[in-house]
């Protein structure tokens, strides 16, 4: 069952990433319209428009690698859902607009716990952490050609 358990956990992470680069495309066309609640042109550090462009690519370029497949992917999807955090964290319960966008930040942060979780779980399975019987446990699943 263990091959079983992987596509589960590589379906949870690609549905994850999609919906963080749906939420921060929105973010970026409202930034773009000036839709209210659209988001400030500039956040010190760095202006928003390039952030969430680097935003939404690392999901992107994380299911090109393999979301939790590959050692690449499961890096990609990390930092994808660190750069998600600064957009859709904690902090934005507290956020003045906040009756206004608390679905999209409700549903980043799910899909960032759900993406934490199937990464932390392939993880496991991948460096022999989980002691299921399935035919790969303890061992990496074979990658699988689509």
């Amino acid at each position: 069952m263990q091959h079983r358990t992987d596509s589960s956990l590589e379906r949870t992470a690609g549905a994850a990433l999609a919906v963080l680069i749906v939420l921060q495309t929105t973010m970026l066309g409202a930034l773009f319209s000036s839709t209210p609640p659209h988001p400030p042109l500039v956040v010190a550090p760095f202006a928003l428009g390039p952030f969430l462009g680097a935003a939404i690519a690392l999901p992107v370029a994380a299911l090109v690698l393999g979301a939790a497949r590959t050692r690449e992917g499961r890096a990609a999807s990390g930092v994808a859902a660190l750069f998600a955090l600064v957009s859709f964290g904690p902090q934005k319960w507290f956020d003045p607009a906040f009756a206004q966008i608390w679905p999209a930040v409700v549903l980043a942060q799910i899909s960032i716990v759900a993406l934490g979780w199937a990464l932390y779980r392939r993880t496991r399975t991948v460096s022999g952490g989980d002691t299921g019987s399935g035919a790969y446990a303890g061992r990496a699943m074979p990658m699988r050609e689509h």
